[in-house]
């Protein structure tokens, strides 16, 4: 069965902004190569600007975010939903609600509605207490208006059936191998083999990247640690001023060259994991792909990608233990290799397709028999 598949809630494809993006990349295309007819709306200031990509129907709306802020995400969801509302597509793909399921009722009656329930974004602390709320109520929209949903990790599987007695689909996101080209792209100049601590973040209190610079500046390593991410925020700010003295400490600002972030992370002593709210994290799965050795923020959603093949911490003396004790030995190279076996047969893309295709199907032949999926 073929079928005519949209994918909304991103700002586009190719990837040029987040998590949504990413996977909307690798899942159009892959759907589309299969023979489905995939569209996927990008807002007009995306920098690719043509009616195609890689077999995918590109189909371009009007985003005036970069006039009026955020509420302009608003703008664009409606847009995108207006139009698809005149194109009969078979299935709807909604990569997220934070922006959309306001529109829930103009939602196209003929196409069958499947919306990632993303991350619990209500519990980010960088929200403020109304937005958080109106994140919850964002939530039960989607729940409303949607007939099927999509979880990227179990443990958003379990809220949603506990919290509105829905049965979603898990299906995480996915990874791609390490290249022998990545291995190669940075110098001994900038980093020298197994002599660094890495994290990767956006700089927000939930990403317990205060909690990690804490613990790591009272060890005595002698190892410096490599900060990846934008700073210009008032946390960034504030993250970089608390530091400051600590010349072991390396921020390194954003680097937008995959290969060699992917380098950075295989290259790494311990990739220190912090984030402690969302699904199945992309960061961490590629650290797991580039086959760094993981310390990770303890929480049910990374156990539950990493289970005993990575270190955890909860509090800066946590961190403390982990950068003056851990040691590369056989130990902590079975747990490496054994997270690499998770990205080949867990979380690989070829994988993450198939979901998508199997639940697109069986949510269009259901939607038109008229009940609901089990």
């Amino acid at each position: 069965m073929k079928l005519k598949i949209a994918i909304l809630g991103t700002r586009g494809i190719p990837n040029h902004y987040g998590g949504f993006e990413h996977i909307s990349e690798y899942v159009s295309v892959g759907l589309a190569k299969r023979g489905h007819t995939v569209s996927v709306y990008n807002s007009h200031n995306h920098p690719y600007t043509h009616e195609s990509w890689n077999g995918v129907n590109i189909i371009h709306c009007y985003d005036p975010e970069y006039l009026i802020g955020s509420a302009g995400q608003f703008v664009y969801d409606l847009n995108c939903i207006r139009d698809a509302r005149k194109r009969n597509f078979d299935v709807i793909i909604i990569m997220g609600y934070t922006s959309s399921s306001v529109w829930g009722s103009l939602y196209p009656e003929r196409s069958a509605i499947i919306t990632n329930m993303d991350g619990l974004e209500w519990k980010r602390s960088k929200y403020s207490k109304p937005v958080q709320n109106f994140l919850k109520y964002a939530e039960k929209l989607a729940v409303k208006h949607s007939q099927y949903y999509v979880s990227d990790s179990m443990v958003i599987k379990q809220y949603l059936a506990r919290k509105y007695d829905i049965n979603s689909r898990y299906i995480p996101y996915g990874a791609d191998m390490i290249s022998a080209i990545e291995r190669e792209q940075i110098t001994s100049t900038e980093a020298a083999r197994e002599d660094y601590f890495l994290l990767m973040a956006r700089m927000e209190p939930e990403n317990n990247i205060e909690t990690i610079l804490e613990g790591y500046n009272q060890s005595s390593s002698k190892k410096p640690f490599k900060v990846l991410g934008d700073t210009g925020n008032r946390f960034g700010k504030f993250i970089t001023h608390k530091f400051q003295n600590d010349n072991r400490i390396e921020f390194k600002g954003s680097i937008f060259d995959t290969a060699k972030v992917r380098a950075l992370q295989n290259n790494s002593y311990l990739y220190f994991h912090g984030h402690s709210v969302g699904g199945t994290n992309p960061s961490l799965l590629e650290a797991m792909a580039s086959e760094a050795l993981i310390a990770a923020h303890n929480n049910p959603f990374n156990q539950a990608v990493l289970s005993t093949d990575a270190f955890y911490f909860s509090n800066p003396n946590d961190v403390k233990q982990l950068v003056e004790k851990v040691q590369r030995h056989d130990t902590e190279k079975t747990m490496v290799k054994n997270n690499l076996q998770k990205i080949k047969h867990l979380f690989n893309w070829e994988s993450v397709v198939d979901g998508y295709e199997q639940y697109a199907i069986e949510c269009y032949q259901d939607y038109n028999n008229g009940r609901v999926i089990s």
